[in-house]
């Protein structure tokens, strides 16, 4: 399969992702204070969210790459 193809498959996927999980959550740990032997962390959430012009814009590329590696191999 060429790479055009197999990129663009790859990227409608992640656009359909996209619309699918619309918010992505994390916890990180963050070092708050560091005063020698003593250490105090904190937990940290953090909330992404995909906008749906850049999943429809992932999913355009993908097209069109597709489009665009299949019509080179033929």
């Amino acid at each position: 399969m060429p790479r055009l193809v197999t990129v663009g498959i790859v990227l409608i996927l992640l656009g359909t992702a996209g619309f699918v999980v619309p918010r992505i959550d994390c916890t990180t740990e963050e070092t708050v204070i560091d005063a020698g032997p003593i250490e105090v962390e904190a937990e940290q959430r953090r909330t992404v969210t995909v906008p749906d012009v850049a999943a429809v814009a992932v999913v355009t590329a993908g097209v069109v790459l597709t489009i665009v590696g299949a019509s080179r191999r033929a």
